[in-house]
């Protein structure tokens, strides 16, 4: 079964593979094992304190397999970007000249280094260790967090971001990058994202251009990919705006990958989820069954899984039950899931 819980100390091996495989191309999963340490920490950390309004918590969640007890991914939220230290983005602007005598006028692409996001939440840290598990493990690691920001909505802003990772070449470098930040740095993207990953991004972002950057002179390769997502993320993508995620203009400073938000009052996954008391019973047999996530409504304790019931009549098996830590008649919450997966 698989099964999604708050990271744990004694996880700090497997999300050390998890980086490495990786690569680090996750600027918030470098291979650091201090780092990942103190992943884990503000995880167990935010988790014990009690929070009436966000500010420097984050929780970092693992995909078990319960079975073989591999972990095959991880992700987190951030409660406010910018408490810390300055979270920067690019926003796509757009600046007119114009000549009266010559009776011309042109508007011109730029980018604009902000910190307009500052303040937001922030979806982070996604990586599922192989495509070739069921559709329902993406499901799982990405919304079950939407259902714990909606369980918890003191912990979290209503503005919620994620950065979604950027294009780059066979050599896994970012075309981006190599247009506009290696210039300031003098150093690789793979570097780049490292040193971020274990210093904070205020780190680099300080010495980024702090005028309009006018996009026209950039390489053609740099502007296609400005805005993109890396192929092996689409399905994020999808996934994420088919709950209520779009793009309001704004990439990020390192790979130009889009920056999706939404308020979470609009996300389905927070608004759709409803909750029941615990029955437990045996496996439905009938064959109309739909896809649900269901989670215990925990804290510290929170886990979630994926499985198909009875709409009109959801049962979990004891087995079911004994993973959530539920017994009969305890609170649960459901989510149900609309696409095939």
């Amino acid at each position: 079964m698989l099964i999604l819980r708050p990271a744990r100390f004694s996880d700090l091996p497997a999300i050390e593979h998890l980086a490495v495989s990786a690569g680090n191309q996750l600027t918030t999963l470098p291979n650091n094992r201090d780092h990942l340490a103190e992943l884990i920490n503000s995880t167990q950390q935010s988790l014990g304190k009690h929070v009436s309004q966000p500010s420097q918590q984050s929780y970092h969640f693992v995909l078990e397999d319960t079975d073989s007890a591999e972990i095959l991914g991880i992700s987190g939220i951030e409660a406010s970007v910018g408490a810390s230290s300055p979270f920067y983005s690019f926003r796509c602007d757009a600046l007119e000249h114009q000549s009266p005598e010559l009776q011309i006028k042109n508007t011109i692409a730029t980018l604009t280094l902000c910190r307009d996001y500052e303040g937001s939440s922030r979806l982070c840290t996604f990586f599922l260790a192989s495509s070739a598990l069921p559709g329902y493990a993406l499901q799982l690691l990405s919304l079950a967090r939407l259902m714990f920001i909606g369980q918890h909505p003191q912990r979290f802003n209503q503005r919620l971001i994620l950065e979604l990772q950027g294009v780059v070449d066979d050599n896994r470098e970012s075309p981006f990058w190599q247009a506009l930040g290696q210039h300031f740095f003098n150093m690789d993207f793979k570097r780049a994202n490292y040193l971020t990953g274990i210093n904070n991004k205020g780190f680099i972002a300080d010495l980024m251009p702090r005028h309009p950057v006018y996009v026209p002179l950039l390489s053609t390769g740099a502007q296609t990919a400005m805005g993109q997502v890396r192929p092996d993320m689409l399905a994020v993508e999808s996934l994420l705006k088919s709950v209520g995620f779009s793009q309001q203009g704004y990439i990020s400073i390192f790979d130009g990958g889009p920056t999706l938000e939404a308020n979470t009052n609009q996300i389905s996954a927070i608004k759709q989820q409803f909750s029941c008391a615990l029955v437990i019973g045996s496996a439905s047999a009938q064959t109309s069954l739909q896809r649900f996530l269901v989670t215990n409504n925990r804290l510290q304790d929170f886990c979630c899984i994926s499985t198909k019931l009875d709409p009109n009549n959801p049962v979990l098996t004891e087995s079911q039950a004994k993973q959530l830590n539920l017994t009969a008649g305890d609170t649960l919450y459901l989510l149900a899931l609309n696409t095939p997966i």
